[in-house]
């Protein structure tokens, strides 16, 4: 990733591995925003969804990671709004597809579900990986409107 704001947010179950995914990215050099939590406490992950995701849609962030315990609601959360593309992965194969075809914004991880050395080794990927484009930019584009029914 060159340049630009990298937003990290978690619930109280992704504490510990949001800061020491934190901790990745700043001995990379990359700039993190971190919108919380700040401790174990038990918190409410659409909060910390919701935070990430307006960084997101205002640029005050260019990507971001959240990390909830299953990574499933969070990332239910944050793709309600319509600037964020989360992809939730579990290894480095969906995180790469997620950035290749998908040009996904925010990498959602399950802190219960993977270990600290498969979500370092999915951040960098996700870091590192290009969105393709081409022929997946009509699909991509499609995520970002809003549709009733089932079009």
């Amino acid at each position: 990733m060159s340049g630009g704001m990298f937003a990290v947010a978690s619930d109280h179950a992704g504490y510990a591995l949001k800061e020491t995914l934190k901790a990745s990215l700043q001995s990379m050099g990359v700039e993190v925003l971190d919108l919380g939590t700040h401790g174990p406490e038990s918190v409410d992950y659409p909060d910390f969804a919701g935070a990430l995701a307006g960084a997101i849609a205002t640029g005050k962030a260019d990507r971001g990671l959240l990390v909830c315990g299953t990574g499933i609601g969070i990332s239910i959360a944050a793709n309600r709004n319509t600037a964020v593309r989360a992809a939730l992965c579990h290894d480095t194969t969906s995180a790469h597809l997620s950035r290749q075809h998908n040009d996904a914004n925010v990498l959602v991880l399950g802190a219960r579900l993977i270990g600290e050395e498969v979500a370092k080794d999915c951040l960098s990927v996700f870091l590192s990986t290009a969105y393709e484009g081409g022929r997946h930019d009509r699909r991509v584009a499609k995520l970002s409107v809003h549709t009733k029914g089932n079009k």
